[in-house]
């Protein structure tokens, strides 16, 4: 806006400037700097000049129609080298006309909003704060604007890195003052939500539209979700929403990689160390290098895997947190919790099929208190029992509940009775509706899908808790066993055995054999020869295939695959210790059968033992058949042993 003339009366300095002038530094220089003792180079500014009146004087002519002041303010405030002290003085000069600032104003404010005051002095901080304060309480029309610069902090800044002429752009992962600006960021938006109370309703679809897509650094995506997770601890009402916004990002890199995927890919990059420490031999023997490659084997190789692990340990890390204080557990926060938790899993991950990991967040705060994991079963047991939901979400239900007693350590043997007292009943129950209905029942995954799901998760609780069950009094345990009537469950016309997966079926017949609680190899030899090929066609010839799940099923609690996170699942899991005197019997398919992942070989633990507080979760956790829940039936078989004894 036109030349400007700048003269310094008490040096003698005459400045010129052009079109332009608001992004030029004004220095103001000394004619003699060697008796000043000064470095003219290395001297910082004495003294920060601006163009234009105040703040007040220039919305006054803004008004008027006169831009001129209003357009160079702008200007100004956009400078990315503007000065504290510039900053602060154009912030108390804001306060005191914050009501001016009204909508037609809107421009002007979104450059206040953009300026770079994260990483400034606490005295830009704390006058930032307060303009920010003042303005959401007298204009909250631009609420939602503070609240998305707030949020936009919430990550590393982008450092743009040009390559050959490609444009490499990420987080800065070097920033030491990151855990400083955070706090800065958490700080406005508690200032803001003081002011305006209902900052929540407007700040949770601000988190969602901002989370960083999912194939960012693991860096980025740690950032983000740790900041939404403190937002939760001022602002509790929306955390079950923040929790949801998580984890269905979670779930999505879950699904996205495999299990298969991941195990090929860590092994190979096992393979690939094992050769380049066989070919360094005796040199390496610099520690630094040793401790380096010990650092490394805690990071996964497959990228999805990494930032998936990445999350895991941040979101265990905050149930951690939330439910322990001082380090003792808080009953009332842990319930709380579990109820948000609780509904997120009902909402996200039962329906998902064929998640691997994130199920672990639920495994994990059931783990705090033996209380919490019979009100998760109870929960399952409800679904899966209640024919007003839909066959999926019952099966995944059945899945989820054998699942959880066949893989956690802190479920004692006395629970795992009880919910076996409730399939089995349920078991036998479907199977009469099916005798007395006078029709000839078949064997149709799509009509009894439940019922097989249930089947299958009875087997499966049996192969890893029959020892549990057995040791102490081995002639009470086998009169348990055989008091469930499985004979009855394997012979029905139903044939479960035949829907299961042979991986199962295999080795539930290896036991019940050598306990001679049920003959199992019969039925199975008749399935194998009754089992038809099925022939597909396609463009690079017929091949012959035999479906090996027809239930389409999997166990939600398989092995977990994520080292860092990993370390806080270990010792609560349960791993498959192949009987050493049990021959597993082979039927002759003619195909090679898949097994599952409790039959691959892995390695047997100790057995690590949790305490847990022994407590009901909730007096009122029943459910609504005859039969009764878990927590009720389990008090029922403790009394009953109690008079025995």
């Amino acid at each position: 806006p036109g030349r400007l003339c700048l003269h310094f009366r008490k040096h003698g300095f005459l400045f010129l400037c052009g079109k332009g002038a608001a992004a030029v530094h004004v220095r103001v220089l000394f004619r003699n700097m060697e008796i000043e003792g000064r470095d003219f180079l290395n001297t910082p500014p004495m003294k920060t000049v601006r163009f234009g009146g105040t703040v007040a004087e220039t919305l006054a002519k803004y008004k008027q129609g006169d831009t001129r002041d209003y357009d160079l303010l702008k200007y100004q405030l956009a400078d990315p080298e503007i000065k504290d002290a510039q900053i602060i003085n154009w912030l108390q000069e804001f306060r005191n006309c914050v009501t001016q600032l009204s909508k037609d104003h809107e421009e002007l404010i979104y450059t206040i909003l953009r300026v770079p005051w994260v990483g400034r002095s606490l005295a830009v901080v704390e006058e930032y704060l307060a303009f920010l304060g003042n303005l959401v309480s007298a204009q909250t029309v631009y609420l939602c604007a503070c609240l998305r610069m707030v949020v936009s902090h919430f990550i590393p800044k982008r450092v743009r890195i040009c390559e050959g002429g490609v444009d490499i752009s990420d987080s800065d992962d070097d920033d030491e003052n990151l855990p400083r600006n955070f706090d800065r960021c958490h700080q406005a938006l508690q200032v803001i939500a003081r002011y305006v109370p209902s900052t929540s309703r407007f700040l949770m679809p601000i988190l969602h539209e901002k989370f960083p897509f999912v194939q960012k650094s693991s860096r980025t995506l740690e950032c983000y979700v740790h900041n939404l997770l403190r937002v939760t601890v001022y602002i509790p009402s929306i955390r079950r929403e923040v929790l949801e916004v998580i984890i269905g990002k979670m779930l999505k890199l879950d699904v996205s990689a495999s299990r298969s995927e991941i195990e090929e890919v860590e092994e190979n990059a096992m393979q690939n160390q094992t050769e380049e420490s066989a070919e360094e031999g005796l040199f390496d023997m610099d520690e630094d290098v040793s401790a380096d490659k010990s650092c490394r084997t805690g990071v996964m190789t497959h990228p999805v895997a990494e930032r998936l692990d990445t999350l895991m340990a941040v979101v265990m890390a905050y149930i951690r947190d939330i439910c322990h204080v001082n380090g003792c557990l808080d009953v009332e926060r842990t319930k709380e919790l579990y109820r948000d938790l609780l509904s997120v899993f009902d909402k996200l991950i039962l329906p998902t099929h064929a998640s691997s990991h994130v199920q672990y967040t639920v495994f994990y705060l059931c783990s705090f208190r033996q209380a919490l994991a019979e009100a998760f079963l109870d929960h399952l047991w409800k679904i899966l029992q209640s024919p007003s939901q839909p066959a999926v979400l019952r099966q995944a239900a059945a899945g989820y509940m054998g699942s959880f007693l066949a893989r956690a350590k802190f479920i004692p043997v006395a629970t795992v009775r009880a919910c076996l007292d409730l399939l089995l009943p349920w078991i036998h129950h479907y199977i009469d509706s099916q005798d007395s209905s006078g029709r000839q029942a078949c064997c149709d995954v799509n009509l009894h899908g439940p019922f097989y799901t249930a089947c299958q998760s009875v087997f499966y609780i049996i192969i890893f808790k029959h020892k549990a069950i057995l040791e102490g009094n081995m002639k009470k345990g086998l009169a348990y066993l055989q008091s469930l009537n499985l004979e009855r469950v394997v012979m029905c016309q139903l044939n479960p055995l035949k829907v299961c997966l042979s991986s199962v079926t295999s080795v539930f017949a290896a036991i019940t054999r050598k306990y001679q609680v049920v003959f199992c190899y019969t039925i199975i030899e008749r399935n194998s020869r009754n089992t038809l090929p099925v022939v597909h066609s396609s463009t690079g010839g017929d091949r012959v295939t035999t479906n090996t799940n027809p239930l389409d099923s999997f166990f939600p609690f398989d092995p977990y695959l994520l080292k860092r996170s990993g370390q806080l699942i270990e010792p609560l899991y349960q791993v498959w210790e192949e009987p050493a005197d049990t021959e597993l019997h082979s039927t002759k398919t003619g195909q090679q059968e898949d097994e599952d992942d409790f039959l691959c070989g892995e390695t047997p633990q100790a057995e690590g033992v949790v305490g847990m507080t022994p407590g009901s979760y909730d007096s009122n956790l029943r459910s609504p058949s005859s039969v009764g829940s878990p927590l009720c039936v389990m008090c029922v078989r403790v009394q009953r042993e109690i008079a025995r004894n």
